[in-house]
């Protein structure tokens, strides 16, 4: 499916309070996470795409604000924001393409690409993933714990973002899930926190819903800017 009408069908199904997170055609929900800051995150898989590829899509109060695609090496293929609406795309021929098996294998992965945006602008992220040794157990479901850190520029050179922290991987399912870390607002280190609550499957109770229900009345007092945000944008 195309990426327009992916993200038309998204936010056509799943209006403010929708009833549940309905896959656009040709796709299959697989997964539905209840996370820390007031999210909920649907993620499926579509008959269209290359083999391992998956979507997740990330839920507010108010509904849908970020779509995004990773490729079986858990690579940033491509996202959409909702405010304002861009799309970013990784771009061909990576300096070092991140590699989940190689983190797997080696315990560390370094990364180092570009992204473009469909605004015209550019970014180059470095950084890497590297495992801690310790498995965490969240909702019945044992995670690898991992310490990442990177840097976006612009091509000048400019730092535009920067985060450290921690994160989880799931070597089955092939996929990182936020943790607690800090994001760099230019001034000052703000710490965030997107860990998962609940892992939902299909079948289960809750599986599909759109409405996030964990740290969502402390949220609704903090300042416009929440750096989930940021945490969200990097966790693929």
């Amino acid at each position: 499916m195309k990426p327009l009408l992916i993200l038309a069908a998204l936010t056509l199904a799943t209006p403010l309070h929708a009833a549940g997170f309905k896959a656009p055609e040709g796709c299959t929900a697989t997964l539905t996470v209840q996370a820390r800051g007031c999210r909920v995150s649907n993620h499926y898989t579509c008959t269209a795409d290359q083999p391992g590829d998956q979507w997740r899509a990330d839920y507010d109060q108010e509904g849908v604000f970020f779509l995004s695609r990773i490729n079986h090496a858990t690579e940033w293929v491509e996202s959409f924001s909702f405010d304002p609406k861009t799309r970013q795309t990784l771009d061909a021929n990576p300096a070092d393409p991140a590699d989940f098996s190689g983190l797997l294998a080696s315990g560390r992965d370094d990364f180092d690409f570009w992204l473009s945006r469909d605004d015209g602008t550019r970014s180059h992220v470095t950084g890497f993933d590297a495992l801690t040794g310790k498995t965490i157990t969240i909702d019945g479901v044992p995670l690898k714990q991992t310490e990442y850190s990177y840097t976006e520029t612009d091509p000048e050179g400019n730092v535009i973002g920067q985060a450290r922290g921690h994160e989880y991987v799931h070597p089955e399912w092939r996929n990182f899930f936020a943790g607690p870390s800090e994001h760099w607002d230019g001034q000052a280190w703000l710490p965030m926190d997107g860990s998962p609550r609940q892992f939902i499957l299909p079948g289960e109770p809750g599986f599909g819903a759109t409405q996030p229900i964990f740290d969502c009345g402390a949220l609704m007092s903090q300042a416009p800017v929440n750096p989930l945000i940021q945490q969200v944008k990097h966790e693929r």
